[in-house]
């Protein structure tokens, strides 16, 4: 069984407070792009974990402790065989692990015929992650509480994204960090994304609504990020959003030709660069 595991761009990404557990509230507008990794899944007397980067062959995976959290779910002892092809950079805000965390879920959920419904599948996806219920779904939607409540909405136009990749890798630890920065006056109030949320339902898409709360101590914790960020705009786009808590930067352009153009000006600039779409939800055309 050979799936895409599709990366996202989060179009608002509030942060509302700090919860008792530890973790935070959030409201966000989550986009799904076809920027992908590639995960192929194999019957196998036991669970393993193959990557084309060695250094997340480890239990720390989100694809393996998906595959883990199912096992314990549901009592199946069947195995598998993971091989995972990254083709989304590693903690650079784009969800790529949490991406492979719900494409494992999806497709164990068929190699091992054990036909869970989406909502019991959507428990034991937010017992792996706080992203990771979103991608069972994909496409455009409002995402809430600590990333467990996932409303999807209409789509956002088709629109081409230009992201600027960082110059290096980070760890797992990246999104933690960040959110450690993070005080009471960086917390927002939702307002933003309901605006958004709001248009989408009336057939709008006002860019103007792109907010991020990280985006108050993202350029402070990545030293290069308003260099980056001067560099797009230098380039031609039209504004830049963080995805995510960073460090990857996007901006939204109409057509292909025009995103082609941007990215090839940022890679003769030197800098790191991808093409995306924005894509539907999972299963539609």
């Amino acid at each position: 069984m050979r799936l895409r595991a599709c990366a996202k761009i989060n179009l608002t990404l509030e942060v509302l407070g700090r919860r008792p557990d530890g973790y935070h509230d959030i409201a966000s507008v989550f986009q799904a792009i076809s920027l992908f990794d590639t995960l192929t899944l194999e019957e196998a007397e036991s669970l393993s974990l193959r990557c084309s980067l060695p250094d997340l062959e480890n239990e720390g995976n989100l694809a393996l402790k998906a595959a883990l959290a199912l096992q314990q779910a549901t009592g199946c002892r069947a195995g598998a065989s993971i091989t995972l092809e990254k083709g989304i950079p590693v903690a650079g805000g784009l969800g790529g692990g949490s991406s492979d965390a719900a494409a494992v879920l999806l497709g164990l959920n068929r190699l091992w015929r054990l036909d869970l419904a989406s909502s019991r599948l959507a428990q034991v996806a937010a017992s792996v992650g706080s992203d990771v219920p979103y991608f069972l779904l994909g496409g455009t939607a409002l995402v809430e509480g600590r990333g467990e409540r996932v409303t999807p909405l209409p789509p956002a136009p088709p629109l081409w994204v230009v992201l600027l990749l960082a110059p290096q890798s980070y760890s797992g630890a990246k999104t933690a960090q960040l959110y450690s920065l993070l005080q009471k006056e960086h917390y927002a109030s939702g307002d933003a994304t309901s605006r958004l949320v709001a248009a989408l339902r009336e057939g709008r898409f006002p860019q103007e609504a792109l907010v991020n709360s990280f985006e108050a101590v993202a350029y402070r914790a990545f030293p290069f990020l308003e260099d980056h960020r001067r560099a797009f705009l230098r380039a031609g786009a039209a504004s830049v959003h963080l995805t995510g808590s960073g460090p990857t930067l996007y901006t939204l352009v109409a057509e292909e030709e025009e995103a082609r153009l941007l990215a090839s000006r940022m890679e003769g600039a030197g800098h790191k660069v991808a093409v995306a779409r924005m894509v539907g939800p999972k299963g539609s055309a």
